[in-house]
C-alpha cells in the first residue's frame, strides 16, 4: 500500500461511533491511507453505521445506492460498511449491494489491516464476530495524526440492561470494560498530541468496572480521579449513563473532582412507572428524581440532559402526562426526545403500537416543554462569566467558538491563538442553541 491512498469515512450516530471512526482511520493511516473530506477524492469509502434510529439499514442501502455512479466511474474504488448495521445485516449487505467490498462489525475493527490485505488481493472481507480479545489493544495507531483540543475515549462497551426497545445488546454485545492502564496510557497520548478535554464513552459508561494495575476492579469515579492527575488534561466528561449505575462514589466525584465538568447526560426515557417497567428500565420515576436531588446536592450548578421516548407501546395519555410532570420537576438544560419506532428483534417491536398521530402530538408537546426549559437555561447564563475551551473558528470573521464547562456552545470575538486554550468569557447574549460573549 502506498501513501497516496485516500480514505473517506462517513460516521452515523453516537459519539462512540465517532471514536470508532477515529481509531479505524488511524489504523488505516498506519497502512498509508490519508483521510479526505469528500467521497469523490477517495480510494476507500467507509460508512460507519448506527442501528438506533428508525429504518437505519434502509438509510445505509440508500447511501450505498448513491455511491453507485461513483463506483462506476472509479472501478478500483473500495467500499466498506462498518458499525451496528454491519453487525445486524452481515452478509445481507453484500448480497443486496455486491459493490460492497468489506463489512466489519463494531467488535472486530482491529482486524481491519488483515481485511484490507484481502481487498488488495482482489477479494472481499466480512467479519462480524464477537472476539474475546480487546480490539483497542490490537488497533494500530497513526501517531502522526494531529488532534484538536477535545477527544473521545471509549472506556466501556456493550450493554447488559436489555431495555425492551433497544438493539445495543445484540449489536455491541455484553458489557465489557477496558483495563485502567490502557486507558490512562491512551489519555496521556491524547494530551501529548494537544487534547485538553476528554469525554469518556460507553453504552453504560457509569457501569465501568475495569481491571486496575494491581488486579483489583476500578469504578468510573476512581478512573476519573486518577485521570485528573494527568498534567495538561484540563477537563473530563462522561456519557452515556444509566440511573441504576450512578453509585455514591461517582455522585461524590461531581463535587470533589475539579476537572469533572458540571454536565451530566442521564436518560430517564419516561415518567410513568408502568411504562418504565414495560421498557425494562428497572428504575422508577421517583427514584430517578431522588437521584437527581443527590447529584445536585453534590454539584448545585450541574447542567442536566436526558433522553425521552414518547408513544411507547401501551402508553396512555396519563402515562404521557407523568413524563411531562417529571420534566417539570427535574428541569433540563437540554434533552433529546424521540417518537418510539420498533427495532426488529426487540421485545417491544412485537407489542401493539400507539396511534402514530397521537404519538406525534405527544412528541410535539414534550419538545415544546423541553425547548422552554432549554431556552430558560440559556437565558440564565447572560451576565455570567464562564470558562470556554475554544475549538475552532466561527462563521463570522474574527469569531472563535468553543464549549463552556456546562457544554454550552459559546462564540466570541478573539484571536486564533486562543484555539486550544481555555479563557473566561462574559456571556452577553443567548440564542436558541448557543451563547454569545466577550473575553473577560
Amino acid at each position: 500500500m502506498t501513501a497516496t491512498k485516500k480514505l473517506y469515512v462517513k460516521t452515523y450516530g453516537c459519539q462512540m461511533n465517532v471514536y470508532d471512526s477515529e481509531r479505524m482511520a488511524e489504523a488505516l493511516g498506519a497502512q498509508g491511507y490519508e483521510q479526505v473530506d469528500t467521497p469523490e477524492a477517495a480510494d476507500m469509502i467507509l460508512l460507519n453505521t448506527c442501528h438506533i434510529r428508525e429504518k437505519a439499514a434502509e438509510k445505509v442501502y440508500s447511501e450505498l445506492g448513491r455511491l453507485k455512479p461513483l463506483r462506476a466511474a472509479k472501478p478500483d474504488l473500495k467500499i466498506g460498511v462498518a458499525g451496528c448495521v454491519a453487525q445486524a445485516e452481515g452478509e445481507e449487505i453484500m448480497r443486496r449491494q455486491p459493490m460492497v467490498d468489506l463489512v466489519v462489525g463494531p467488535q472486530t475493527y482491529h482486524r481491519l489491516p488483515a481485511m484490507m490485505e484481502a481487498l488488495e488481493r482482489g477479494g472481499k472481507a466480512l467479519d462480524t464476530d464477537f472476539p474475546e480479545e480487546d480490539k483497542f489493544a490490537h488497533l494500530p495507531r497513526d501517531r502522526r495524526a494531529t488532534r484538536g483540543p477535545t477527544a473521545f475515549l471509549t472506556v466501556q462497551e456493550g450493554c447488559d440492561k436489555f431495555c425492551s426497545f433497544c438493539v445495543v445488546p445484540y449489536t455491541r454485545g455484553a458489557e465489557v470494560s477496558r483495563p485502567v492502564e490502557r486507558l490512562l496510557g491512551e489519555a496521556r497520548d491524547l494530551v501529548e498530541r494537544g487534547v485538553r478535554e476528554i469525554t469518556l464513552l460507553g453504552q453504560n459508561v457509569n457501569a465501568y468496572h475495569g481491571a486496575g494495575p494491581g488486579g483489583d476492579e476500578w469504578g468510573l469515579a476512581r478512573l476519573i480521579r486518577t485521570m485528573a492527575d494527568i498534567d495538561g488534561l484540563a477537563r473530563i466528561r462522561f456519557t452515556t449513563s444509566h440511573p441504576n449505575d450512578m453509585d455514591d462514589d461517582l455522585i461524590a466525584a461531581h463535587g470533589d473532582c475539579d476537572k469533572l465538568m458540571p454536565y451530566l447526560h442521564l436518560p430517564v426515557q419516561a415518567g410513568s412507572d408502568r411504562i418504565l417497567k414495560a421498557m425494562n428500565r428497572k428504575h422508577t420515576a421517583a427514584g430517578y428524581i431522588r437521584l437527581i436531588e443527590r447529584i445536585r446536592a453534590a454539584r448545585p450548578d450541574l447542567a442536566l440532559s436526558g433522553d425521552f421516548i414518547v408513544g411507547f407501546p401501551g402508553e396512555t395519555e396519563a402515562d404521557f402526562q407523568a413524563t411531562l410532570d417529571l420534566v417539570e420537576a427535574v428541569g433540563y438544560s437540554s434533552a433529546f426526545s424521540f417518537k418510539y419506532s420498533p427495532r426488529p428483534g426487540t421485545p417491544a417491536a412485537e407489542r401493539a403500537q400507539v396511534d402514530p398521530a397521537e404519538a406525534d402530538d405527544r412528541l410535539q408537546r414534550l419538545q415544546a416543554l423541553l425547548t422552554r426549559q432549554q431556552r430558560a437555561a440559556q437565558d440564565a447564563m447572560v451576565g455570567r462569566t464562564v470558562n470556554v475551551l475554544f475549538e475552532k473558528a466561527g462563521r463570522m470573521p474574527g469569531q472563535i467558538v468553543g464549549k463552556s464547562e456546562y457544554l454550552h456552545a459559546v462564540h466570541a470575538k478573539g484571536d486564533a491563538g486562543l484555539l486550544g486554550r481555555i479563557a473566561p468569557v462574559r456571556i452577553v447574549e443567548s440564542g436558541p442553541n448557543s451563547l454569545g460573549g466577550v473575553l473577560a
